[in-house]
């Protein structure tokens, strides 16, 4: 009766429109009293949600966040996607390519889908359609391309199913890195055939004095995932403290070097900063109440050997998880579906002996599908928002580019060394 009354409530409430973190934690609360009756402990509700944000490892969210803001308003993401455009903008459909490439730079930064999709994707669009490119394929490629933020490291998502997880972050990030790549090929293989039946432009080959120029401009910000993905694999910093250098690095580059961030931007930008982190310190409160409370029921142990009971082949178990998961992924955002998801099916996974790091990066590009996806994908909306394309125009224009996504989905779900290579080669 309890898990009915956890898992009705909070679909009625997202129904209703109630916002994410406290649907989850006013559905939690009314089961929990459902349950205990007058025994209720009102204290220990309060501390399930507090053990929830009691992990120095979150720390690296708000500084991702922040890092990538600061990036954004001091014009690096400018010079990135000029440095992309110089490196591909020769192939036809170069600025596709340039689109592609300059997403795949910009997540060794930010992290997250919806930063590059807001901040790079601006710039982009702006270029794409002063060359004469229609304004759906700018949106489709620019909203697709941005799912490689949070697979390529560093990666917020990532950063949450580590803790959720209980998993090493150096090893997930690790086991994103080939799957970025090749998420990264994958678009621009969809970009070349838009080009090719398009007739869309392409720029010359650049100069060297070209190239040197551009490069120059860009040589520092190139550096900022060198700096972090280096320091966390060696072991200098942990990803929270690489989390802060970014921010660090993004203030130097900024004030210092390029003056183009003044300390009137710097409280608008921490502003903004604040909500998102307190939206997100919310909805993981309510999910770790949520998540003790499926606990307590058993629900968790009951999915568990229900699905082992079902099949006890790992590859059959990872293709019904991947179905459930883009249904998932159509509704829900992906720090809650990370937090309610994870728990439920990890029992399984090590049942079934399958690598929790592979699992880990199956899920996570799972849900960044699911940004893609109506009616709730997030993208999309943002895209909407800072473009002039309506909302169902978008969607259309963006579902070809499901394609390859699904495709990179399918081999590193089939070829678990795709994701677990790289890990054991470096961290053993």
């Amino acid at each position: 009766m309890t898990t009915f009354l956890v898992t009705a409530g909070m679909i009625i409430l997202f129904v209703l429109g109630i916002p994410v973190g406290y649907s989850l934690g006013i559905a939690g609360m009314l089961a929990y009293l459902n349950e205990l009756g007058s025994r209720v402990n009102i204290p220990m509700l309060a501390q399930r949600m507090q053990y929830g944000v009691n992990n120095f490892l979150l720390l690296a969210i708000p500084l991702f966040i922040l890092a990538a803001k600061l990036m954004n308003t001091a014009g690096i993401t400018t010079r990135l996607f000029s440095l992309a455009r110089l490196l591909v903008g020769f192939m036809p459909g170069g600025l596709g390519h340039a689109n592609t490439v300059a997403s795949l730079i910009f997540a060794g930064m930010s992290g997250a889908a919806v930063a590059d999709a807001a901040g790079l994707g601006q710039v982009e669009l702006k270029a794409m359609k002063d060359e004469g490119y229609d304004s759906e394929f700018s949106v489709a490629i620019t909203a697709a391309s941005s799912t490689i933020g949070p697979i390529f490291p560093p990666s917020i998502p990532m950063v949450i199913y580590a803790l959720v997880a209980e998993e090493s972050v150096g090893k997930l990030f690790l086991g994103g890195v080939v799957p970025g790549l090749a998420m990264t090929v994958a678009l621009m293989l969809m970009v070349a055939y838009y080009a090719h039946k398009r007739g869309y432009p392409r720029a010359p080959f650049p100069a060297f004095r070209e190239i040197l120029s551009v490069a120059s401009k860009a040589v520092l910000p190139i550096l900022t995932p060198v700096i972090l993905l280096g320091g966390i694999w060696s072991g200098v910093f942990t990803p929270t403290e690489a989390a802060a250098v970014a921010v660090a690095y993004a203030l130097v580059l900024g004030v210092v070097i390029y003056k183009e961030l003044g300390v009137a931007d710097l409280g608008p930008i921490f502003m903004e900063t604040a909500r998102e982190t307190a939206a997100i310190g919310i909805i993981i409160c309510a999910a770790n109440f949520f998540g003790w409370l499926l606990l307590r029921t058993g629900l968790t142990n009951q999915v568990a050997t229900g699905i082992t009971q079902f099949t006890t082949n790992p590859i059959v178990f990872l293709i019904l998880v991947n179905i459930f998961l883009l249904i998932v992924g159509c509704f829900m955002e992906t720090v809650v579906a990370i937090l309610i998801v994870t728990p439920m099916l990890m029992p399984a996974v090590a049942k079934l002996g399958i690598d929790p790091i592979h699992f880990g990066l199956v899920l996570v590009l799972n849900l960044m599908i699911g940004l893609l996806t109506p009616p709730f994908g997030v993208v999309l909306f943002v895209m909407a928002g800072i473009s002039d394309v309506p909302f169902e125009r978008i969607v259309r224009a963006t579902l070809p580019f499901l394609i390859p996504l699904l495709a990179v989905l399918a081999l590193i779900t089939f070829c678990p060394p795709v994701v677990t290579w790289l890990p054991k080669l470096v961290m053993g």
